[in-house]
């Protein structure tokens, strides 16, 4: 990773402005989709989404809101979390609510 950091170093050194700017169009339009604290590991949690540091699906949080638990309660029961994994988690869960739905089904019947 120092590697490639070094290597974009050097890159940005050599571009013109107008390259920078195409360059970070290309960026924010790669991370339109990106929430921090929020990511989905091939391999983790049955690749479903989680909250970073831990192997907590955002599903289980949302079931849990829904069932009622405050955000006090979730950092109470996940000593892990941080209050901003809570706001990550709402944020993500606000833009992808149909495949949280479909986890939480498929989770209720297993």
């Amino acid at each position: 990773m120092a590697n490639c950091l070094a290597e974009a170093e050097r890159f940005l050194a050599e571009m013109n402005r107008a390259e920078k700017a195409q360059l970070l169009q290309w960026i924010v339009r790669d991370l339109d989709e990106a929430f921090p604290g929020i990511e989905n590991t091939p391999g983790v949690c049955g690749n479903e989404p989680c909250i970073v540091r831990t192997r907590i699906p955002v599903w289980v949080l949302e079931q849990a809101r829904r069932l009622g638990a405050s955000e006090a309660d979730l950092l109470c029961s996940h000593p892990t979390l941080r209050a901003a994994d809570i706001a990550n988690t709402w944020a993500y869960v606000r833009l992808h609510r149909e495949e949280i739905e479909a986890q939480i089904r498929v989770n209720e019947d297993a």
